[in-house]
């Protein structure tokens, strides 16, 4: 999955524009050997002015994880349909999948592993700063359980949690579009 069949094709990016925002919409590190290379990645696309940063799936964990490297840079963080961790049958499927890629055994441990979120532990999580909105996915399925939404809240009391959508890349989102850009640029206008 890449950022244009995330977020361009459903019309987010274009949607978030039109409300007159600026939007960079990175592609995530190619088969990144850690969490430390995706940041690293992604860290030269930030201005050096604080952003509102919006991320999708297993992008939470990155945007976390940049967040946590450089919390100067986040202003607000949107984590939405954050990808469930530690649920046997997804990690069995993503496992395969990442080893089907030539994936080490050692790499997909460490993208793997983490807490609520993959690649981050519930420790990290809490002492993040900068306010954390979380959006989940309705319906739920199994790569974006509720549980997951439910344990950010926990970790982190202080978040707000949005309406719930589906992802953009199902079939259905397009009838959601309109109210998913309300809520977003609503999160990033504060």
């Amino acid at each position: 999955m890449d950022a244009d069949r995330f977020w361009t094709l459903p019309g987010v990016t274009g949607g978030i524009r039109r409300e007159g925002f600026t939007v960079l919409a990175p592609n995530r590190l190619y088969r990144p050997p850690d969490w430390d290379a995706e940041i690293e990645h992604l860290a030269a696309f930030l201005p050096e002015q604080p952003v509102a940063v919006i991320a999708g799936s297993n992008g939470c964990s990155a945007a976390v994880r940049l967040a946590l490297a450089l919390p100067n840079r986040i202003a607000r963080l949107l984590l939405a349909w954050p990808a469930t961790a530690g649920d046997s049958t997804v990690d069995s499927h993503t496992r395969a999948g990442l080893a089907a890629l030539g994936a080490s055994d050692q790499n997909i441990r460490a993208l793997l592993n983490g807490q609520t979120l993959r690649g981050v532990t519930d420790n990290e999580l809490a002492t993040l700063t900068m306010p954390v909105s979380v959006l989940p996915s309705a319906p739920e399925n199994p790569f974006h359980q509720r549980r997951t939404v439910d344990s950010l809240r926990r970790v982190l009391p202080a978040s707000e949690e949005l309406p719930g959508f589906p992802e953009p890349p199902r079939p259905d989102f397009p009838s959601h579009l309109d109210r998913f850009l309300a809520s977003i640029t609503k999160f990033a206008d504060r």
